[in-house]
């Protein structure tokens, strides 16, 4: 069930990871003849249309996935993925095609922001829904957990490819390879997932979903959105930037970074995993108070070791720490956002708003970051800006919308033989039969 839940995931973070690794190639193969730095900014804007698309995908197929069940759903995010990638494999060079190869790069990418944009919902739904009792943020905490392993993915094949192919024919062929590998995970994607694809549910609701979500939850849905913003922020800033952060304002070798960097993923997996398991057994909210809080106030020390001691050992320790601190938040947080919508909106209310702050405050951060600089005010700029997408998330936390929707006593995969979802009068838990989950 979480192999098939979460190789989506894994897929949409190792195209990301692949494609900023190999940026450069892609820009001087398919984009206009210029200078490099001109293409690469070409490069990289396009790559932006992804997260553009992101927001469209969430609101297409988290309908779908509320409306004909979360299997069919996650086939058609698998698909989308696939063909987004075939794309850029296939997409004949500007020498060959002209503007035309400038086109099928624009609409792979799109492709894949409407299917990743999608996914979430879909996924963190299945796997909260079919957890079982006791096992939902475990189960959960997996779609965080691929994040470092696609991480860790992506930087082998780079890796392994640079080693053995020389730039010349990286630059002619060796950049397709990579989304080839990654074309040959979606069969295996297809078939874990029709073995989890169930037929729709059998009591529809015919109400418009945005209309319900509107109008029935929109305080919940503004508390998705807060828990979001830090969701969508802190990766981005902490453990995406954090190597480009290092060897630009802190003189830590490109080398040292690197190997950092697979440390810090490491960290991510694991303490994204342990922050599941700490959320069945302390209660999701408590879990992610406290992860709030310590992304407020521990970053900027940490990144301020680097200042003094630039080196392997401090880089590996600052990774170490602050993807540890990213994962006790994030791993806890599709629990989190899961729990607040009823069943019968909760694909689309977390891809909503999950996907809102992933295109506004998570994919720009690399670039307002680098634009910010080294400090703000004295505070390492990555620090403030995951402190001040903190305030939201903690404010969504103990705000009452959230408070009667993570009822201690009743929270989302608890209940034996049944969903608790929030739609009852006054706020509070009803729980949905079986006849009436999902699939």
């Amino acid at each position: 069930m979480i192999a098939a839940a979460c190789i989506g995931n894994l897929l949409e973070w190792y195209d990301f990871s692949v494609y900023a690794l190999f940026a450069p190639y892609i820009a001087r193969a398919l984009l206009p003849p210029t200078d490099h730095l001109s293409q690469l900014a070409q490069s990289l804007l396009v790559f932006a249309l992804g997260a553009v698309a992101r927001p469209l995908g969430a609101l297409l197929l988290g309908q779908f996935a509320d409306r004909r069940g979360r299997g069919p759903a996650l086939m058609l995010t698998c698909l989308l993925m696939g063909a987004g990638t075939a794309l850029i494999l296939c997409d004949p060079p500007y020498a060959v095609a002209g503007r035309a190869s400038i086109v099928i790069l624009c609409l792979a990418r799109l492709l894949q922001g409407i299917s990743a944009g999608g996914e979430i919902g879909g996924a963190a739904s299945f796997l909260v829904e079919r957890a079982g009792k006791g096992r939902a943020g475990f189960a959960g905490s997996f779609l965080q957990a691929t994040m470092g392993l696609s991480n860790m993915l992506g930087a082998a094949v780079a890796a392994g490819l640079t080693a053995l192919l020389t730039d010349a024919q990286m630059a002619q062929w060796g950049w397709r390879a990579p989304f080839a590998i990654g074309l040959l995970i979606i069969p295996f994607g297809l078939i874990l997932r029709r073995g989890e694809s169930a037929p729709p549910r059998t009591t529809v609701d015919h109400a418009p979903i945005l209309h319900d979500l509107a109008h029935n939850h929109a305080g919940r849905f503004m508390a998705a959105l807060g828990l979001s913003l830090l969701w969508g922020a802190a990766p981005y800033a902490l453990v995406i930037y954090l190597p480009l952060y290092a060897q630009r304002f802190s003189g830590v070798t490109p080398h040292a970074s690197y190997v950092a960097s697979l440390a810090g993923n490491l960290a991510l997996v694991a303490g994204s995993l342990a922050a599941g398991a700490i959320a069945d057994r302390l209660g999701v909210r408590r879990m992610l108070v406290v992860a709030t809080m310590m992304l407020i106030a521990l970053p900027a020390p940490i990144l301020g070791m680097l200042k003094s001691h630039p080196d392997t050992p401090t880089m590996i320790a600052v990774a170490a720490s602050l993807c540890g601190l990213v994962a006790l938040f994030v791993g806890a947080a599709p629990l989190g956002i899961a729990s607040l919508f009823p069943s019968r909106i909760r694909a689309t209310g977390i891809a909503l708003s999950y996907n809102a702050a992933v295109a506004l405050f998570g994919g720009f951060a690399p670039a307002l970051l680098a634009s910010l600089g080294l400090a703000w005010h004295g505070v390492p700029s990555a620090a403030l800006y995951v402190a001040l997408a903190a305030l939201p998330a903690l404010a969504a936390l103990l705000s009452p919308p959230f408070a009667r929707a993570h009822n201690a006593e009743n929270p989302v995969g608890h209940a034996k033989k049944s969903i608790p979802e929030p739609g009852g009068r006054n706020g509070t838990l009803r729980t949905a039969t079986r006849d009436e989950r999902p699939s």
